[in-house]
């Protein structure tokens, strides 16, 4: 039977802590998005919406001492150290992976709360409570019109920072610049390079762009 190991750790996991005592559970929250609509002469109906992240909570201790009777390891972290290093963590403002072996709950979580103490009777010792959500990645959409008027739809797993962007665009209705600069730049602050590329097919007036034109990406 593979024992279970509470196990935080850093995106590209170069950084982590295993908790040395396990928490004696972990709660485990999942639920829908509900709308109620009062529809006229029909009465009211609930759709349901999309699944919301996951939220976990556990609580447990960081021990000054080792203890057979219930550390996962003997080489204990120093409890303040091990307070620091989480803290530090949600500074960063990026998620960390969860990982709990022996079970089906892994993957990436924010630190939602993290709260801490020192108790009477246990000197040394930092009892703590942990507060975590389900992270996803964003995944992004880009759609590109051909000169055909055909709309391509570009799929990503991560936010895209367009470090090969397409050596054209072409303008679609309610375009701008800024907007062209973002979607395929990923930094709408750029715009100004667009324009000096293709001066020349858009004019005088950079906001005077018109659906159909082909525009020059710069790299």
């Amino acid at each position: 039977m593979t024992s279970l190991e509470f196990w935080l750790k850093t995106v590209d996991e170069k950084e982590w802590l295993q908790l040395p005592v396990n928490p004696e559970q972990i709660s485990v929250k999942t639920s829908h998005g509900y709308e109620d609509v009062q529809v006229t002469q029909l009465g009211e109906y609930t759709v349901i919406g999309e699944e919301k992240l996951k939220e976990y909570s556990f609580s447990s201790f960081f021990p000054r001492d080792y203890h057979p009777g219930y550390c996962e390891y003997e080489d204990l972290l120093e409890p303040w150290a091990v307070v620091e290093t989480i803290e530090t963590w949600m500074k960063k403002r990026k998620p960390v992976r969860l990982d709990i072996t022996g079970s089906p709950i892994k993957g990436l979580v924010t630190i939602r709360s993290f709260q801490y103490s020192e108790r009477a009777g246990n000197p040394g010792d930092v009892f703590f409570e942990l507060e975590l959500k389900e992270y996803k990645e964003v995944q992004f959409r880009q759609v590109e019109t051909s000169g055909s008027g055909k709309a391509m739809v570009i799929t990503g797993e991560h936010r895209p920072d367009m470090k090969e962007p397409p050596a054209f665009s072409i303008v679609v209705p309610r375009d701008t610049l800024w907007k062209i600069a973002q979607r395929t730049l990923g930094n709408g602050d750029r715009w100004k390079e667009i324009y000096a590329a293709n001066q020349a097919v858009i004019g005088k007036n950079p906001n005077h762009i018109v659906p159909g034109q082909k525009l020059v990406i710069p790299s």
